[in-house]
């Protein structure tokens, strides 16, 4: 069994099902051991950046190891954003990419990345952007860094991790042959710092002080859906969300404040001023969750902060009770501690003041983006997972996408490329193929990704990309005019869409009226092909946004 056979019997082991690349000479290799897999199933795109993506995707939601592949030097190199994705997002995702034979090592061959004579530092390179990166320099090494770095990617906090493969060793065979051994052990809490949080949340209870649970994507990831709904319905605590925890619970809920942030809901932001307590849930406090981490966000107020991350507590604000943890199993040890400390609660009120819920005023003659992201709100079916690339649109669906029923949306992360969930979004419905996956992008990050419909085509990956067309970079644009009074550069043309999807052998539908979206996007949605709807939007009205703070 050579390396790259090995490779692919270790992912089938572990239920990898999709596997993400581009194509090259020096994995070849591996494309043969992938093609000759009853079990993967391997996309090749247009794009290593794209796959790279995809893999992210395929994380996103599921307990599975995204994987992608690329061949040496600057196909390797165009895998790198997805990694700063997966490392900024908490991803566990495993990078494969080819290397120069040993022997050529320092003599400037093709696409060569040894950072000798002015050659680029692969090595250097992918170690700044994983948990660990790891080349493999002798065939009998394999079973271990193949070990190693799965483990590594999926332990903890999650995140990317990246092998070199030499060309001269991809057809190498591995001796020492083992199978893996896979052993992950969830990151579980401190009792005395479960009892000091419960003793702590029970005193405010009592002293009716107003408590808020403020609730990231750690949770999400952590499936603490159910833990979670039972301790603010138990406790009555008011929640809010991140924008990437958006829909963990639902937002027709009644102690649902919505989203928190600089693009959050009224009533988010207004309940947070009032809060004494607030409980924080697998958040990062990125910049869109703070108002640019606005130095005073807590002043008067006493936080409670739990993380898988030890290094993220402390690292924004200085919280008044830590715990280092995954976050369901934090939850359900706090509610055993407080079950016998409490009774029933009185119910909590929340005030309605959600931007959902208010009427757009608008006269123009194009589509408003957010009247369009109700429509699409109120015809989204039960469970689906809605992807908000990078840009003013993402904005729009996290104001105004009600999310109720298993629905959820995910936003880019901190690092945040455009097109990154253009792409990933294939992703996703790999994973979750039962699943409706709708990805609503701007018309420049569509651009930016958008030749991987033919991915989508060619391998029957039936994801829905809305596109909201305003010719613009519309947030961007806007940030200009208000710095500069001017906003060179902002506009470029668009392709015919329709005719692009239905020549990419996809539907593709145009929609100029705001009352002809909600029958184009049932028609998409019952299609089960890739689809693109290319929704005319004024370029001129921008989401409510705000990084001065409340």
């Amino acid at each position: 069994m050579n390396i790259n056979e090995f490779i692919v019997q270790t992912l089938e082991s572990i239920d990898v099902e999709y596997v993400f690349g581009g194509s090259g000479q020096v994995n070849a290799p591996l494309m043969i051991a992938l093609h000759n897999s009853k079990k993967i199933k391997t996309l090749v795109t247009k794009n290593e950046q794209a796959a790279s993506f995809m893999a992210c995707g395929y994380a996103m939601f599921s307990d599975k190891l995204g994987v992608c592949f690329a061949t040496g030097g600057p196909g390797a190199f165009n895998v790198m954003s997805g990694l700063g994705v997966a490392l900024s997002d908490s991803l566990p995702v495993l990078a494969i990419t080819g290397y120069e034979a040993e022997d050529l090592i320092g003599k400037g061959a093709l696409a060569e990345t040894s950072g000798l004579n002015r050659t680029p530092d692969s090595q250097s390179m992918f170690a700044s952007i994983t948990k660990k990166s790891f080349i493999i320099s002798n065939p009998d090494q394999t079973c271990n860094i193949i070990e190693e770095a799965i483990n590594t990617a999926l332990e903890g906090r999650p995140g990317p991790v990246h092998i070199h493969i030499p060309i001269d060793l991809t057809t190498a065979e591995v001796t020492n042959y083992r199978k893996i051994n896979i052993k992950v052990e969830p990151i579980l809490p401190k009792p005395e710092k479960v009892k000091a949080f419960a003793e702590k949340i029970a005193a405010d209870l009592q002293n009716g002080k107003q408590m808020m649970a403020y609730i990231g994507y750690g949770a999400v990831r952590s499936h603490a859906e159910k833990a979670l709904l039972a301790f603010v319905e138990k406790l009555q605590i008011p929640f809010a969300t991140t924008m990437d925890a958006k829909g963990i619970l639902p937002e027709d809920h009644p102690l649902s404040l919505g989203v928190f942030g600089t693009s959050g809901d009224p009533c988010a932001n207004e309940y947070f001023k009032k809060t004494d307590l607030v409980i924080a849930l697998g958040n990062s406090f990125a910049q869109m969750a703070t108002f640019r981490f606005k130095r005073d966000l807590f002043e008067g107020k006493e936080l409670m902060h739990i993380n898988i991350d030890r290094h993220e507590i402390n690292k924004v604000y200085e919280a008044d009770y830590g715990l280092v943890s995954d976050i369901k199993p934090a939850i359900e040890g706090i509610m055993q501690e407080l079950n016998p400390k409490i009774g029933a609660v009185k119910a909590v009120k929340v005030n309605s003041g959600k931007w959902y819920d208010q009427p757009i005023e608008y006269s123009g003659n194009k589509i408003h983006p957010g009247e369009m992201v109700k429509v699409l709100s109120s015809n989204l079916p039960p469970g689906s997972i809605v992807m908000g690339d990078a840009g003013g649109h993402m904005l729009w669906l996290n104001c105004l996408l009600h999310l109720t029923g298993g629905q959820i949306y995910q936003n880019p992360g901190s690092f945040g490329p455009m097109a990154s969930h253009v792409n990933g979004a294939i992703g996703v419905k790999c994973a979750h193929p039962e699943k409706p996956v709708i990805c609503g992008c701007g018309d420049g990050a569509y651009l930016m990704g958008g030749f991987e419909l033919m991915t989508a085509v060619q391998y029957n990956i039936p994801v829905i990309w809305v596109i909201f067309n305003d010719g613009a970079f519309n947030i961007i644009k806007r940030f200009l005019l208000m710095q500069f009074n001017q906003a060179p550069f902002m506009e470029f043309l668009n392709p015919d869409y329709v005719t692009y999807a239905k020549a990419c052998g996809a539907e593709g539908y145009r929609v100029e009226k705001i009352e002809d979206f909600a029958g184009v996007f049932k028609k998409a949605i019952a299609a089960n092909k890739p689809v693109l709807i290319d929704v005319v939007v004024d370029p001129d009205v921008y989401p409510p946004f705000s990084m001065k703070g409340i």
